[in-house]
């Protein structure tokens, strides 16, 4: 489905240059999406803007900075943030989140992940228990922050969970980050989404996803944008992937969390399902449905911030944006998804949708 997190993650200026003129041999759109499906490129770099209109309310002065997750991520969800990327194989990556007086560092090399924030100086280090072993990397480790930042994620996203139900089209060639692309542009068949439709630039010789852009209902410009503004398929220099702590940067080292999917006993199963959201519906209209305990929801529903860009509806609070919209129940849950408040009402009164913990 089309989570807030998947969407969350991506949005930037799409970076084809005006007037360059492409001519690319025919391709269908199952064609492109194969090609994309087919890519297998696990070594570049480069850099990637990201930009969204959501039509998010002003934060307050002074709440998004607070260090709360909800301002983190609205701050992520607003304006233009540029990042590089650097990636060869599977276990060495970086990502660089460039700010205006500010970098933020993920890093992974082999069994090493590293988080660096320059204006705090602190750094945070963490041991892979198995490099070897995708399914063992660290939760933010620098593979996903990667895939996260660029196009990638998205891209991956959209084919899978509303290819099915959407209408498929080619849109024009272009160079996108120098380099000739396919664009394959999805239209949800359903009215019960805020996506009025989203097109993904694909790599001509690699399949590799250059740019994904999301319209909003409504809206002409785009909602949400993430594309590569260069990029090369080289190796990058091994050197980037060293970190060493800088002078008088605090170092806090931390234990790298056991993958959940390998928990052995029967309870440890079951407190991981009772974390996972439950998927109502498929493709553009999909609600994720997310039990909170008693603590978490009055916590949640106490938040300033939550006050402050949120209102009152029948049954809870409710958070829109251009693409997505949030419920938080009376009760606990949080609703979410690209839908319109009648769509996450619905699902919230169903009774056959998991109640609070």
């Amino acid at each position: 489905m089309l989570t807030p997190a998947v969407i969350a993650v991506g949005s930037v200026a799409v970076a084809s240059q005006a007037g360059a003129a492409v001519d690319l041999p025919d391709k269908s759109p199952q064609e492109v999406l194969a090609l994309l499906a087919a890519s297998t490129e696990d070594t570049f770099s480069g850099e990637v803007e990201q930009s969204a209109d959501l039509g998010l309310p002003a934060l307050p002065e002074g709440m998004a900075g607070d260090g709360a997750d909800l301002g983190a991520a609205l701050e992520m969800l607003s304006g233009t943030h540029t990042a590089r990327v650097f990636v060869d194989g599977p276990d060495r990556a970086r990502l660089q989140v460039l700010e205006t007086l500010a970098q933020r560092d993920v890093i992974r090399n082999g069994a090493d992940v590293w988080f660096w924030d320059s204006a705090e100086n602190a750094v945070v280090h963490m041991t892979v228990p198995n490099p070897a072993d995708a399914a063992s990397s660290a939760p933010g480790d620098a593979m996903a922050a990667v895939d996260a930042m660029s196009p990638t994620d998205l891209a991956e996203a959209l084919v899978a969970a509303a290819e099915p139900t959407s209408d498929l089209a080619v849109g024009q060639d272009a160079l996108v980050a120098g380099r000739p692309a396919y664009e394959v542009i999805l239209t949800p068949r359903t009215t019960q989404t805020l996506v009025a439709s989203a097109s993904i630039a694909v790599d001509a010789e690699t399949g590799l996803p250059l740019a994904v852009t999301i319209y909003a209902r409504g809206q002409e410009t785009p909602a949400f944008r993430v594309a590569f503004t260069s990029i090369d398929l080289d190796a990058p220099d091994a050197g980037l992937f060293d970190f060493t702590p800088p002078p008088g940067a605090t170092v806090e080292e931390e234990t790298a969390p056991a993958h959940t999917g390998s928990t052995d006993s029967a309870a440890g199963q079951d407190a991981a399902e009772r974390q996972r959201p439950s998927v109502i519906g498929t493709g553009w209209d999909a609600v994720a449905v997310m039990p909170s305990d008693e603590a978490g929801a009055a916590s949640l529903l106490s938040d300033p911030l939550l006050a402050q860009i949120s209102s009152d509806v029948e049954g809870g609070r409710y958070l829109s944006t251009a693409l997505v919209g949030v419920l938080v129940t009376d009760d606990g849950r949080v609703l979410a998804g690209a839908v319109p408040l009648s769509r996450l009402q619905a699902v919230a009164a169903d009774p056959a949708v998991p109640a609070a913990q």
